[in-house]
């Protein structure tokens, strides 16, 4: 992600500059903001993917800032940096939604660090999200043509890009409930549902499989 875009926010102009050149020398799109209001008037006009800020400012302050930009714009990864630094100001900003808190003095190199981390983190898990979903739309393909074996892998696949997913798991039984494979439908439901226990869906679909898997077995 060399050409994501970051907006740096300070009050001191030598770390503004500083900051930007160290990342500017990644290939990596830098503007500046003086304050957080600023920062504020920037996000409308451009689309970031990361603010680095600092918490003590006059007028808007860090934690003003992160505040805001989160409720605004819910994607963007926000880091503040501090030579004010405390757990508790870092535990704080996590819960606000930062996503990392750098105490200066920091050098070069462990800026150059945190940034790649962050995004390259975030792109890769763009691309499981992407490949989940194309995974998940074959399977349904697949068992649109009832081709059951093929839709059960690809749905398999998509569970191993990003086995935290009810919906595959839930999709997985579905299919095994076609082909009668009740006990393992059975499984994937109860997968489903812990991981949302909220997700309706799983929860009918167990109930149906379990009274079904009942009724198939041979009376004694």
């Amino acid at each position: 992600m060399s050409q994501a875009k970051i907006l740096v926010v300070d009050d001191d102009k030598n770390i503004r500059r500083t900051v930007s050149m160290t990342l500017e020398s990644l290939d990596y799109f830098v503007h500046t903001a003086f304050d957080g209001k600023d920062a504020m008037v920037q996000l409308t006009g451009d689309k970031y993917d990361m603010i680095i800020t600092d918490l003590k400012m006059p007028g808007m302050n860090g934690m003003e800032l992160l505040e805001q930009a989160i409720a605004k714009y819910p994607e963007i990864k926000i880091v503040l940096i501090s030579a004010h630094g405390t757990v508790d100001n870092a535990v704080d900003a996590m819960k606000l939604g930062a996503v990392d808190f750098l105490q200066k003095p920091f050098t070069p190199k462990e800026l150059r660090n945190l940034v790649h981390n962050v995004l390259a983190t975030e792109q890769i898990k763009g691309e499981s999200i992407s490949e989940y979903k194309a995974s998940l739309k074959a399977a349904l393909n697949s068992a649109r043509k009832r081709d059951f074996d093929s839709a059960i892998a690809q749905t398999k696949q998509a569970i191993g890009t990003d086995p935290s997913n009810p919906q595959a798991f839930d999709f997985l039984g579905q299919l095994q409930e076609t082909i009668g494979d009740f006990d393992s439908a059975i499984k994937n439901y109860r997968v489903a549902i812990s991981l949302d226990p909220t997700y309706k869906s799983a929860k009918d679909n167990l109930d149906r499989a379990t009274t079904n898997s009942n009724s198939a077995r041979p009376k004694l």
